[in-house]
């Protein structure tokens, strides 16, 4: 298979089962291009999880950090990342544990956030001025994607409106990309009053929120799907497709390695090991995309 997807070489690349990889990647060349859809989470996996040793941004940090909020709703902010964010990555929790809590701390970071009167307007100007960053080769996803009609799902707990405008920003917000996130509504004054429901969360990224909006069963004949996660939570994205022939996991283990290691490899067909690029995607497309 290395011959056929080079890339697979990479040093960041665990699989394993290589020969179930294999097959999985032969069938998605046979069942064609027009079969294919590509479901994917953002932060920290279309986007990059550092960059010289620091951390980057996820759409919510964007915001949480910006200059429209204020700077005890900064530290509020912060205080409930650093309580809840391990809570979210402990591999040797539940999910019926974290399920309610991820639901607190979202519901509460949303509630905050709120009460800062944002700006509709001020929103592309939050994003450029923030620290965002696509991973390396993000230009030749998108690009190989729309030129080639591949639908891309991008499902989201974070912030929607953050997520499009990096997209957007970037200059391949293209017509095949649809985005299912938290969005926030504004009132006739441009003045963030709520977020819409339902609340989309690291662990119920699946059907449950989805309900009415359709999405997969348009798509019915995309039956070979390449999954991009970087999370537990991320597996369940295509659970509304309604009939799977092909699915190929792609998991991003940014965080905590070695101790999550295992599990990751579990579940993911692929695991890439602190890798803050995409070519490994780009190369099985690449290769899934030329005749």
């Amino acid at each position: 298979l290395c011959l056929q997807v080079p890339e697979l070489e990479k040093a960041t690349v665990r699989i394993r089962q290589p020969e179930r990889v294999r097959e999985i990647i032969q069938s998605l060349r046979e069942q064609g291009v027009a079969k294919l859809q590509v479901i994917s989470d953002f932060d920290m996996t279309l986007s990059r999880f550092g960059c010289n040793g620091r951390r980057c941004p996820t759409s919510h940090n964007i915001l949480d950090t910006s200059r429209v909020i204020s700077e005890d709703s900064k530290k509020k902010l912060k205080d409930l990342l650093h309580y809840y964010y391990p809570i979210e990555i402990d591999p040797n929790r539940t999910l019926e544990e974290k399920c309610p809590l991820m639901v607190e701390w979202w519901t509460r970071a949303h509630e905050l956030l709120v009460q800062q009167k944002i700006h509709k307007n001020d929103i592309a100007q939050i994003v450029r001025e923030s620290e965002a960053m696509l991973r390396d080769g993000f230009k030749e996803f998108f690009d190989q994607l729309h030129k080639n009609n591949v639908p891309l799902f991008i499902f989201s707990a974070g912030v929607g409106d953050i997520l499009e405008e990096i997209i957007r920003q970037a200059n391949v917000f293209y017509s095949n990309v649809n985005v299912v996130s938290n969005y926030m509504d504004f009132n006739d004054d441009g003045v963030l009053t709520h977020f819409k429901g339902p609340l989309i969360h690291t662990y119920n990224k699946n059907n449950t929120v989805l309900q009415g909006t359709g999405y997969f069963q348009q798509l019915s004949t995309r039956t070979s799907i390449i999954l991009l996660g970087d999370s537990m939570g991320d597996l369940t994205m295509a659970d509304g497709v309604p009939s799977v022939e092909n699915i190929l996991k792609i998991g991003f283990l940014n965080d905590k390695v070695e101790e999550r290691r295992e599990k990751y490899l579990d579940s993911y067909d692929i695991v890439l090991e602190s890798d803050e690029t995409l070519d490994v995607v780009n190369g099985i497309l690449r290769y899934l995309l030329t005749e």
